[in-house]
């Protein structure tokens, strides 16, 4: 054999160099990593991502939804006397909490309802927190839509934040800003309209005890309730007659707070709290005396 033919051929540099390295250093390895083709979407996937999507988007609209059908079929009734007791021992929700989640599923059909369909694709709230600010304003259906039009735009037509959409809502409450007429002590009674945290409540009438920029506290005789101004109407008593209405509310309001009451106790209460004349009959005195002194209930009592 030719001894110049039996002799190998030089590496390339490159190469070289490379045996070079492994040879000083036994533990470096070279890895060819092959390139993983990501198949596209079908259009079956993509009706299924976007089916997915909208389910985690009204996810807090069901919650809603499911909060609205408890309250009013009063499935808690079994073991809980009040709905908010049943939402703070079941989901550890304040009653606060509980009525917005109920307003903001409101403010979501509201959007579903009245936003332009004109073929532009507006995106809907993701979450309560970004509806808040609509469920506390006292807005008619088609303005809280506008709202959240507006508040779609000011972020580029991304979901907008509750604070994008609080910003907006303060802008044009501060344009028709209406003095609260109410003041402290007055009896006035709920109108609840299209507001669902006072559903259940209407014609109910109660003592007013927080004056707010907006809207007021009102001691009824089952709980307190804020209530905008435009959901008050005032009994517009004199102060003797209104004196008379919050001790006749405090009464009320001690009986409510008998765990162990007899279901007769509720009906005088219903009645009561929705009986909006400065007196009592003679036959109502007897019964709401009698009740106060079967459970021992003292009747001048302040508090």
């Amino acid at each position: 054999m030719n001894k110049l033919n039996s002799r190998k051929k030089p590496k390339p540099a490159l190469e070289a160099a490379k045996d070079s390295q492994q040879e000083h250093n036994p533990l470096s390895i070279t890895i060819d990593v092959a390139a993983v083709e990501v198949p596209e979407m079908t259009e079956e996937e993509q009706r299924d991502r976007l089916h997915l999507e909208r389910k985690v988007e009204r996810a807090f609209y069901e919650a809603g939804k499911a909060l609205m059908e408890l309250r009013d079929r009063k499935l808690y009734r079994s073991t809980h006397k009040t709905f908010e007791e049943y939402c703070r021992d079941r989901f550890g929700y304040s009653r606060d909490a509980a009525y917005l989640k109920i307003s903001a599923t409101t403010v979501y059909e509201n959007l579903q309802k009245y936003l332009p369909t004109n073929g532009r694709q507006i995106p809907m709230p993701s979450n309560e927190r970004q509806l808040r600010p609509l469920a506390k304003a006292e807005l008619e259906p088609n303005e809280q839509a506008s709202v959240w039009e507006q508040a779609v735009d000011k972020v580029g037509g991304k979901v907008p934040s509750g604070r994008v959409v609080k910003d907006i809502v303060d802008k044009i409450r501060e344009r028709t800003k209406v003095p609260n007429p109410y003041h402290l002590g007055e009896i006035c009674i709920i109108q609840p309209k299209d507001n669902p945290d006072l559903r259940g409540k209407s014609s109910y009438w109660g003592v007013i005890t927080h004056v707010g920029e907006y809207s007021c506290t009102v001691q009824c005789w089952d709980g307190d309730y804020t209530a905008k101004v435009e959901h008050l109407k005032s009994l517009e008593l004199l102060e003797e007659d209104c004196q008379f209405m919050q001790q006749l509310c405090l009464r009320l309001r001690r009986l409510h707070e008998v765990s162990s009451r007899d279901e007769a106790v509720d009906w005088l209460l219903q009645g009561l709290g929705k009986q909006t004349k400065p007196y009592l009959s003679a036959l109502q005195a007897k019964l709401l005396a009698a009740m106060e002194r079967e459970y021992k209930i003292d009747p001048k009592a302040k508090k």
